[in-house]
Formats: C-alpha cells, structure tokens, sequence
C-alpha cells in the first residue's frame, strides 16, 4: 500500500503555454508570495515562461525526498454559470485536464485527478475522454467552481462516476485563498446527490472554516457520514492556523477517524506550531518538525508524531479508480 499524499495542486501560468492561468488580485498577492517563498521558488517567476516546469521540478524534488510514495496531482476547473456558459472573468485558477494527465504519464509519483464542472456542454464526454486517459479521481470547488452538485440535471455525470469508480473530492468548509463564487456550496449538505448516486464523496479540510467568520460544518459532515457509507474525509490543511481545530476530531471522533484520508493541499503553507499550540506533539517533537523544510516531508511527519494511524496514509489506495 502506497503512501499517497491524495490532494496536491499543480499550478501554472499564461505564460508558460499550457493552458494554465493564475490570477492574483492585491490582497491575495501576500499569500501567494508566502506560497512561492515557502517552496524556495521566487516570486518574480510566477510571470517566468518556465514557471510551470519550475513548480513540477520543485514538487517532484520534495516528493522524490520525503517517505511520501505519489501524491494526486489536481487539476483545476474554469468557472461556469448555471446553463454551462463559460465566465470568463471569475476564478482565481485554471489547470487543464491534458495538463495533469500528461504530467501523470511522464512522473509515475503522479496521480491524475482530473476537474470537471458538470454544467459544461461537454461534461459527459470530458469525462469519459478523461477516464480513457487514466484519470484516479475528480476533483472541484463547489463554491469556487459555482457548482450545485445537488442539482437533478447532474445526476447521470454522478451516476456515470459511480459507475466508474471514480472517487470525487470535493471542497467543503470556508476558503480564502481563491475567489469564492457562492459560500453556500461549502456545506457537505451540498453533497447528497452524488452520494445517493453511489459516488465515493471526500470532504476536504473535512469542512473546517478557514477564517474566523467561516461557518463550522466538521459537525455536519460527522452526522452526514452516518447515513453514507460512502463519505470520507481529508486532512488536508489542517496545519494551518484556521483550520487546525480539525486535527483533534480526526484524531479522536471514531467515525472520522476511519475515513479520513491524508492530504497536505500543497503549496498551501502548512507547519507543526499548530500542533504544538494545540497540545498534540511536544516541545521536543515540535523542535524537531520545524527543522524539515521540505513541506511534504513536514507535513506527513506531522501528523505522524500527532498520531494519525499507518492507514490514514494509505486509505486512499482503496478508493482512487484503479486504471491498470
């Protein structure tokens, strides 16, 4: 069973010539420079016409140095209106399907999860040309991406991963670092159709907020995964401050406990003083994690030493389509 880290961004820019765009507004630029700072790439690149294979080289060399086998390698949707139609001028992201599915047949430690709005025209047969290519998982933002998942019209594209075995990752909770289409899409509520479609629903952040003002629907989702087998959640950011709350209850609360998955939500900023803070790991354990500087080394390590169990690392393996 493979150590996965299941929820990695791939990021890229116009420039670069792959289809990938990033739009930063002045105050998401300091979190960004944060972002490309942490990962020893330099801010002036995010502009370079070599910034996408500078950030692959980056994540490769972190992931090659750390006991993490593969990590899901996400792509990242367009905004859509209700009627499908494509809004050009929202979303703060763009990584095309081809992109990680490409970068997934060149580096084996790539796992592709692919990012379809259901609205699209095209949807279905994205889909299919996408589980032709391979792909392990999908992965959206509802309240980024402006999907209603629980919307009738998407009943057939959830039916059509059911029948695929194709897990969706959804991301639910509070969220600051993109732009946010509509913040009621964050509440696991938002999931019920694709889970009474068969679909392996995961949670991301296991829906913590992330800001002081985010609605809290960790409890929500707890009540959720009672009356669906088929709900999970990840861990992913929950070593950052705002969302750090989260820790404990994955720990502790049984029924999370065994479907949580690990996730870091690289490049996202994590770090051990949260855990520290938080009574989790000791002084000794914390001096020691501080001194990791590859991010995904520190953040599997983390949650080792707060005593995230051996499967929390490989539950994902029985989830993710198996392509071969």
């Amino acid at each position: 069973m493979k150590i996965i880290d299941m929820h990695v961004h791939m990021v890229g820019n116009e420039a670069s010539g792959n289809g990938c765009w990033i739009r930063v507004t002045p105050t998401k630029y300091p979190l960004y420079a944060l972002m490309l700072r942490k990962l020893g790439v330099p801010v002036k690149a995010l502009r370079a016409a070599d910034f996408d294979d500078l950030y692959r080289d980056r994540l490769l060399h972190y992931l090659r140095e750390s006991a993490v086998d593969a990590v899901c390698l996400l792509a990242q949707e367009a905004v859509y209106d209700t009627q499908g139609s494509l809004l050009e001028n929202r979303g703060s992201a763009f990584v095309p399907n081809d992109v990680v599915l490409r970068l997934a047949k060149e580096h084996p430690e790539f796992l592709p999860a692919v990012s379809i709005h259901p609205a699209r025209p095209d949807a279905m047969d994205e889909l299919d040309r996408c589980l032709e290519a391979g792909a392990v998982m999908m992965k959206c933002l509802p309240n980024c991406q402006n999907i209603d998942c629980n919307d009738p019209r998407f009943k057939p594209f959830w039916n059509r991963m059911a029948e695929a075995g194709l897990p969706f990752l959804a991301h639910t909770g509070g969220e600051h670092t993109l732009e946010v289409i509509n913040a009621d899409y964050a509440n696991p509520e938002s999931l019920r159709l694709p889970l009474e479609c068969g679909v392996n629903v995961i949670a991301a952040h296991a829906a913590t907020g992330s800001g002081p003002f985010d609605p809290e629907y960790l409890p929500t989702l707890v009540r959720m995964m009672r009356d669906h087998k088929n709900l999970y959640a990840d861990s992913s950011a929950l070593n950052v401050p705002t969302r750090s709350h989260g820790l404990r209850p994955c720990l502790e609360n049984d029924l999370l406990a065994s479907r949580a998955v690990h996730g870091s939500d690289y490049p996202v900023p994590t770090s051990p003083l949260w855990a520290w803070l938080r009574g989790l790991i000791d002084s000794d354990q914390f001096s020691d994690l501080r001194k990791i500087k590859n991010p995904i080394e520190q953040d599997y390590q983390t949650k080792v030493a707060t005593g995230f169990p051996a499967e929390h690392f490989t539950r994902i393996n029985e989830l993710l389509r198996t392509t071969a």
